[in-house]
């Protein structure tokens, strides 16, 4: 991509998926002891198993929009991990994942194969859909006693998003 007004408006949109990316892993890292574990009710899912939907979800879109960046699926969507490292890793690897597919196709002129007018929608339906998952979770583990408190979340959440470099 050639036009420097474009670039920077890339490489802006694609800082904003690696700052959503690092807000669920910083959630993950705020999870109170037994966070993992905690569901809203019988025959939900955990916060464990919103996590690895979140990976599926994003491993799945990849590879039906840009397959040559498709990642291995996990067999199953809704697993209850119960390793934060392991979680961490899985979902560094997806958004490496997206991250390469949008700007690769941004940077060459090509359109998603399945999804997506183009392929920054990708992105945008990804932080979307993370955020939404993000608020579950916390409201999950508010309705199982164990919340995470705005000034615990606000720092290592929100105030990613309006940091300046």
């Amino acid at each position: 991509m050639s036009d420097v007004p474009d670039q920077r408006l890339l490489e802006a949109l694609l800082d904003s998926w690696d700052r959503n990316n690092i807000i669920l892993l910083n959630l993950l890292s705020a999870l109170p002891e037994g966070g993992l574990e905690a569901k809203p009710m019988e025959g939900s899912p955990s916060v464990a198993e919103l996590f690895t939907h979140i990976h599926f979800v994003r491993l799945v879109l990849v590879s039906e929009d840009a397959p040559e960046f498709a990642r291995k699926l996990p067999e199953e969507e809704w697993v209850f991990e119960r390793d934060p490292g392991r979680i961490a890793q899985m979902l560094n690897d997806s958004a490496e994942a997206v991250r390469d597919a949008v700007k690769t196709r941004v940077e060459a002129g090509r359109d998603m194969n399945l999804h997506y007018d183009h392929p920054i929608l990708l992105l945008q339906h990804m932080i979307w859909h993370e955020g939404y998952h993000h608020g579950q979770i916390k409201l999950v583990l508010k309705a199982a006693g164990r919340p995470i408190t705005d000034e615990e979340a606000g720092p290592v959440t929100w105030d990613l998003w309006m940091r300046k470099k």
